[in-house]
C-alpha cells in the first residue's frame, strides 16, 4: 500500500505541496511564489505558465525531500485560489492571456451594467452570490469581449476556460474538469442543479464550449502525468472549502475562520442552500462523489492581517508582523480608539465599495500600543459581524470557531476573537489546512481513509481560547465599533 496522500495547494502568491502520512502529519513539503503581475491600477494578473512550472518544482522537491517517488502516493487532492479565471488553447495548451486574479476589478462596469436590470442580487436566487468583481463568469466575458478573437474561437470550442484547479487538473491528466466548490464560484452555475445554467450563461454571454465539466469534490479525475505520473488525481476544492474539509466541520452548525491577508469564514449549512439575507455568499462546501452536495454560507473579510502589514510598512508601527502582539499587549485596552480597515470598502456582511478606513476615538492618550490592540480588535469585530451574520441567516448560533492560518499564532488576537465573539476559539494543531482538506478528500476517494469518521479523529487542537469578559462589556465595545463602521460610509462615490 502507497504510504502517503499529496496535495497541491495552488494558493494567491505561491504554490506548495504538502505531503501527509496516515495520520494526517505533514510529511514533507515545498513552496515557490510566483509573479504578481499589475497592469494597470486595480489589474492583477498571473502567468499561468509560471504556476504550472513552479507546481512541478514543488512537488517534485517535496517527494525528493521524503525520499520517495509518484509510486509511493495513493493519490493527490488540488486545492486553489478561487475565482481566478484563465483561457488557453485547448490544442497547444497556451494559455490566450495572462489570469485575471480574484482581487481584479476591471470588470467593475460589466457588474454596474449588469445590475441595471435586477440590482445586485439579481442572479443570487440561482447561484448564492451578489453581483461582484469577486467572480469568474464577468472575468470570462471580459476576455471573450477584449482578447481577439477570443469569443469565435471560444464559441467554436477551441478555448477552454477554467479556474486554477482545472488549469492543474488538465496539466496533470488532459481532462477538462473542475468541481463544484469552484464552479459555484463563478457566478453561472445553479446551486439546486449543479451544473451550467443556460439563463445565466446567456445573461453574462459565455458559450458552454469553452467550460470544464463540473464533477464532485472528491472522485478520480485522471491518473497524473509527468511528476505525478500515475497517481490518482483525487480532488479538488476551492481554497476556503478544502480549510473547512481540513477542520473536519461535517456537521450543519459547525464552523471554520481561516486569518491570513483576509479573513474568510465558513459554515456547514448541510444539505440545503441557505439564501442569505444579511449579506453572506452561499456556496457548495463540497460533494463527496456521488453523495449530496452540502452547502455553506461564507463571510469574506479583505482586511485581516494586511492590516498588520499597514502597520508594519505604512506607519513603521512595528519591524516585523510577529511584533505585533508584544506591542498590542503592552497595554491594557485601546484607549478608546476603534480603527475600522476600510481601505478598499467593506466586505461581507456590508458590502460597501464606498466605505474607508478610520480610526476613531483619538485623545492624546493614545499611543502606539493602543493603536496595536485596536488593530487586533478590529480583526476580532468583523469576525463577529460575519458571525452574526450566519446565525440568522442559518437559525444555528456558533457554539465554537475553528481558527487556522497565519494570524492564529497571535493568542492575543484569539483571545480577543473569543471576547468579541463570547464563544470558545480553538486553533488547529495543523494550520495548512487547505492542503490537509485536499489531502482528506483524496484519501477517501482512493480508500486511504475509510470514513470522514476517521478524518474527524485526526483533528487535534493545539490551542483554546474562551471569553474573558462579561456580556455587558462586550456589548459596549460592540455598539462603539458599529458607531465606528457608520462613519466609513460615503467617503468614495
Amino acid at each position: 500500500m502507497s504510504r502517503y496522500i499529496a496535495a497541491i495547494d495552488q494558493g494567491t502568491t505561491s504554490s506548495r505541496c504538502m505531503i501527509f502520512d496516515e495520520g494526517g502529519a505533514v510529511a514533507a513539503m515545498a513552496q515557490k511564489e510566483h509573479r504578481q503581475i499589475f497592469p494597470r491600477p486595480g489589474w492583477v494578473e498571473h502567468d499561468a505558465l509560471e504556476i504550472w512550472a513552479n507546481v512541478e518544482a514543488v512537488t517534485a522537491t517535496a517527494l525528493e525531500h521524503l525520499g520517495a517517488g509518484p509510486s509511493d502516493l495513493a493519490g493527490a487532492g488540488v486545492t486553489n485560489q478561487r475565482e481566478t479565471t484563465l483561457v488557453w488553447e485547448k490544442s497547444s495548451g497556451r494559455p490566450r492571456a495572462n489570469a485575471i486574479v480574484w482581487q481584479d476589478v476591471r470588470t467593475q462596469a460589466l457588474i454596474a451594467d449588469l445590475a441595471r436590470d435586477g440590482g445586485q442580487d439579481r442572479f443570487r436566487a440561482a447561484t448564492g452570490l451578489p453581483l461582484a468583481t469577486y467572480f469568474s463568469g464577468p472575468k470570462i466575458r471580459w476576455l471573450l469581449d477584449e482578447v481577439p478573437g477570443a469569443r469565435e474561437r471560444a464559441e467554436r470550442g477551441e478555448l477552454l476556460f477554467g479556474t486554477m484547479d482545472s488549469w492543474l487538473i488538465w496539466k496533470l491528466t488532459g481532462r477538462h474538469v473542475t468541481d463544484v466548490t469552484n464552479a459555484s464560484r463563478t457566478m453561472l452555475m445553479n446551486l439546486e442543479t449543479l451544473d451550467w445554467d443556460d439563463s445565466l450563461l446567456a445573461a453574462l454571454d459565455v458559450p458552454r464550449a469553452m467550460l470544464p465539466e463540473i464533477r464532485s469534490s472528491a472522485e478520480v479525475y485522471g491518473n497524473g502525468r509527468g511528476v505525478l505520473e500515475g497517481v490518482p488525481i483525487a480532488a479538488a476544492l476551492g481554497d476556503q472549502q478544502a480549510a473547512l474539509f481540513g477542520q473536519t466541520c461535517f456537521e450543519p452548525g459547525e464552523a471554520k475562520c481561516t486569518y491570513g491577508t483576509g479573513a474568510f469564514l465558513l459554515m456547514n449549512t448541510g444539505e440545503q442552500p441557505v439564501l442569505s439575507t444579511q449579506g453572506l455568499l452561499t456556496t457548495i462546501a463540497y460533494r463527496i462523489g456521488e453523495a449530496p452536495a452540502i452547502y455553506a454560507l461564507e463571510g469574506s473579510v479583505a482586511v485581516a492581517g494586511a492590516l498588520v502589514q499597514w502597520l508594519r510598512d505604512n506607519l513603521g508601527l512595528i519591524s516585523k508582523a510577529s511584533e505585533i502582539e508584544a506591542l498590542a499587549s503592552s497595554v491594557a485596552d485601546t484607549g478608546g480608539c476603534v480603527f475600522v480597515p476600510a481601505f478598499s470598502g467593506l466586505f461581507a456582511p456590508h458590502w460597501r465599495p464606498d466605505a474607508r478606513g478610520v480610526i476613531a476615538g483619538l485623545t492624546a492618550y493614545v499611543g502606539k500600543g493602543h493603536l496595536a490592540r485596536a488593530a487586533l480588535e478590529a480583526v476580532a469585530w468583523q469576525t463577529r459581524e460575519v458571525v452574526d451574520a450566519m446565525a440568522a441567516d442559518s437559525g444555528r448560533p456558533l457554539l465554537v470557531l475553528k481558527a487556522d492560518g497565519g494570524m492564529t499564532a497571535n493568542a492575543l488576537l484569539m483571545g480577543i476573537v473569543a471576547d468579541a465573539l463570547g464563544a470558545p476559539v480553538v486553533r488547529a494543531k495543523v494550520l495548512e489546512t487547505t492542503s490537509l482538506g485536499a489531502a482528506y478528500a483524496a484519501g477517501l476517494v482512493v480508500g486511504f481513509w475509510p470514513d470522514l469518521a476517521t478524518l474527524s479523529t485526526h483533528w487535534r487542537e493545539d490551542g483554546r481560547w474562551s471569553p474573558q469578559i462579561t456580556d455587558e462589556a462586550r456589548a459596549l465595545d460592540y455598539a462603539r465599533w458599529k458607531k465606528a463602521v457608520a462613519l466609513t460610509l460615503g467617503w468614495a462615490p
